[in-house]
């Protein structure tokens, strides 16, 4: 298998969040992923079908790996459940730790569990901003350059932690 360069969504808003987000970075290295990069922290309002939650701490991380997608999906939930990540909640719910997968090559599926690129990659602010800090020309594999679709996002509020 080839290794492929991948992109990762963190984020928390229970307990220790700056803790669980250094916490996820160890766990996938224990996965076997290897981490090649890791934004700055950002503070972000919830979006989505809950908005009545306390703020996210939100980054993104660049990956090195070989393995398939559905077994990083795998190794990313397995990380959410290390630390304490309830899957029978309602979407959108407060949690310790939330890993998504965003992009991973230049794959592009979907099925019953997972859709790469992650599908709400070009409209969520939480998630274009740490990545464009990463790789400021990112593109989709269909060309959609990712710093045009941050023009075009929705307002929301994404600061970088201090």
């Amino acid at each position: 298998m080839a290794e492929r360069i991948g992109y990762l969504g963190l984020g928390s808003n229970v307990g220790d969040s700056a803790g669980h987000l250094r916490a996820a970075i160890e766990l996938l290295e224990a996965e076997g992923i290897e981490i090649d990069a890791v934004s700055s922290t950002y503070v972000t309002e919830p979006v989505g079908e809950i908005l009545d939650q306390p703020d996210f701490l939100n980054a993104a991380v660049r990956i090195r790996t070989d393995l398939e997608p559905e077994d990083l999906l795998d190794a990313c939930k397995r990380v959410e459940a290390e630390r304490g990540r309830q899957f029978d909640l309602p979407r959108h719910s407060p949690r310790p730790l939330d890993v998504d997968l965003l992009l991973l090559g230049d794959i592009e599926m979907s099925d019953d569990r997972l859709t790469l690129p992650h599908r709400e990659v070009t409209t969520r602010r939480f998630v274009l901003v740490p990545l464009l800090e990463l790789d400021p020309e990112l593109t989709l594999p269909d060309g959609t350059r990712l710093a045009e679709a941050l023009r075009s996002a929705p307002g929301q509020r994404v600061e970088k932690k201090t």
